[in-house]
Order: C-alpha cells, then sequence, then structure tokens
C-alpha cells in the first residue's frame, strides 16, 4: 500500500477516463509505495463522465484505498462532441466486470478546482499524470497558469512515434481532444509522452491472467479480469487476447524511468485533415527543410518513451499488485 505522505514517494495526481486500462493504473498508483495519489481527476473519453467517475470509485474501492478525492471534470472535448470508446471497453467501461457498489462521493468543486488546489497546497512539486484525453489538463492550465510554477512535470499516455490506433496516425488520447493536447504542450511544463510505441508492448501472459482471475485473492481476481478483457470487433467477434497492461506502463515509468528508452525530440499535433490528431515526433538527427517551407513552428520538446524492456515493467506491475500467479 502506498505511504501516503512518505517524504521518498512522488506526488502525482491521475486524469482518467476509467475503462479498463486506466483502472489498472489506478490499482498500481495506490498500491506503490513510491506513489502518492493526491486525488484523481475524471474526464469523458473511453466512458461518459459519470460512468468514469463511479468506475473510479468502484475501483479505489477494490484496490482498498484510502479516502483520495475523486471529481468529475469536461464531459466532452474542448470542441468535439463526446465520443466514448465503448467497443474497446465495453458498455460500463469495465468491460462488463462486475463490482459492489461504493459509499465514495465525488467532490462537488469539481475536477479543475480539485487539481488547482492540491497543487498550490502541496509543499513539492507535483507531477501531473494524464491517462486520458487532456480536456481537464487545459482547461485548468489555461484558467490556472500558476499552477504551472508547482508542477515538477506532465506525463501523459497518448500519441505515438509510429501508427495510431483512432486513426492510422493519430492515438486515440491525443484525437480525442487534439486542441487540448496543444495547449498543454504548449504550457510551458515539462512534459513525457509514454505513446504506443511502448503501450502496446507491455503485456502479462494469458495463463497468469486466467490464473490471476479464478485465484484466491480479491484484488488479483479483479486484475485478471481485467487483463482477460477482449475488444469486441463487432457483435459476434471478440479480439484476441493481448493482456497489456495499458495506462499502467506510464504510472510504471514513473517508479522505474530506466526500464524505458527515452530521447527528448520536438513534438507538434496536428490540428486538421486526416492526420487531426497525430503527434509528429521528429526523429530527425539533422536539421530539414522546415524553414524553408515555414513549418518551424508550433514544435515542443518532449521526453518521447521509444523502447521499453516489457518484461521489467510487467513483473514490477504483478509484484506491485502482489498479483504474481
Amino acid at each position: 500500500m502506498a505511504r501516503y505522505g512518505d517524504p521518498m514517494s512522488v506526488p502525482v495526481i491521475l486524469d482518467v477516463d476509467t475503462g479498463v486500462d486506466d483502472a489498472l493504473a489506478i490499482l498500481f498508483a495506490v498500491r506503490h509505495p513510491g506513489v502518492d495519489v493526491l486525488g484523481i481527476s475524471c474526464v469523458a473519453g473511453n466512458a461518459p463522465l459519470a460512468q468514469v467517475v463511479d468506475n473510479t470509485l468502484r475501483i479505489l474501492d477494490a484496490a482498498g484505498a484510502p479516502a483520495i478525492p475523486v471529481a468529475a471534470g469536461a464531459v466532452r472535448p474542448l470542441l468535439e462532441p463526446a465520443r466514448a470508446a465503448r467497443h474497446v471497453h465495453g458498455a460500463d467501461g469495465l468491460g462488463g466486470i462486475a463490482l459492489p457498489p461504493t459509499r465514495r462521493r465525488a467532490e462537488q468543486a469539481g475536477a479543475v478546482e480539485l487539481m488547482r488546489r492540491l497543487i498550490l497546497e502541496h509543499d513539492r512539486p507535483v507531477t501531473l499524470v494524464a491517462l486520458a484525453p487532456q480536456t481537464n489538463l487545459a482547461l485548468l492550465l489555461r484558467t490556472h497558469p500558476e499552477v504551472a510554477g508547482n508542477l515538477e512535470r506532465i506525463v501523459f499516455m497518448g500519441g505515438s512515434a509510429s501508427v495510431g490506433n483512432a486513426t492510422a496516425v493519430a492515438e486515440f488520447n491525443v484525437w480525442h481532444d487534439p486542441e487540448a493536447a496543444t495547449i498543454v504542450l504548449d504550457a510551458n511544463v515539462p512534459t513525457y509522452m509514454y505513446g504506443l510505441d511502448v503501450f502496446n508492448r507491455v503485456a502479462v501472459d494469458h495463463d497468469v491472467a486466467v490464473a490471476l482471475e479464478h485465484g484466491d485473492d480479491p484484488l488479483a481476481r479483479v486484475v485478471g479480469a481485467l487483463l482477460g478483457h477482449r475488444v469486441a470487433l463487432s457483435e459476434d467477434e471478440l479480439a484476441e487476447y493481448t493482456g497489456l497492461i495499458g495506462d499502467a506502463g506510464a504510472v510504471c515509468s514513473i517508479v522505474d524511468p530506466l526500464a524505458l528508452r527515452t530521447e527528448v525530440r520536438p513534438v507538434r499535433i496536428e490540428l486538421a485533415g486526416y492526420g487531426r490528431g497525430q503527434t509528429l515526433v521528429d526523429l530527425r538527427f539533422s536539421p530539414g527543410r522546415d524553414d524553408a517551407h515555414g513549418l518551424a513552428d508550433g514544435w515542443t520538446n518532449v521526453e518521447v518513451a521509444l523502447a521499453v524492456d516489457a518484461e521489467r515493467i510487467a513483473r514490477l506491475f504483478l509484484d506491485t499488485l502482489g498479483a504474481r500467479a
């Protein structure tokens, strides 16, 4: 269990759209002693906002978490309508996994006010961990720019230096609200990108997930069921098992940064055309002709995760949750 207030732990605020992989990330963050979860803000993404909040509260119960404040934020992107990923996370966002009703309640002040208060009141710089579309973060940074002075960095699960998943070139979290992601990149806060290049690498073997789901430990059963959730390709067909820990890997990267290879690279987000929502990551090692074509502006230096020791991160994840089969 996390040692709340421990000076050796990293103070974080999680921003989530709690579907299956956000749930895994919350479980890991709450249980690892090196992470001090100050609060959780919720945003529409994998599921509608009310469902995201309820899922988050129930997952905190499953983790045996203390009274961590949770607040609801944006119901939709800054410009686009809401677009829940029901085919990926199921109608309830948790793949139909039955969790008991919760007595926890979200704070009335809302996500932006919760984040503002927690950041400004904390005696150490806070890490914002965005595991969802970054609408809440954009609203926070535009409404209360003073919070940037007490932010250590922003770690976000999103983007890709290669392929996409929402489209051929755009990853879902950035694609869902590219204007918000652009505002966050432009906020002059150190930023770490945990994108699809590493997200798609860290997985748990199928036999381990099955053993966890059918074991005796209640938390392990939840972890196994979440890992075993399969995407619905149609009404009659499910995708193959992947066992991806998903967003949890971004939190793992805070605990064990040496398990990943990162490079500081210029990044920009496309806002128009088919490439809308694409994170362009400049991997060149020599200058190109951007200046000549008027393309030199709009880039932000970001620490980008490009490779990962997948076995090491998966082992960290399972060991933290006491979920070794």
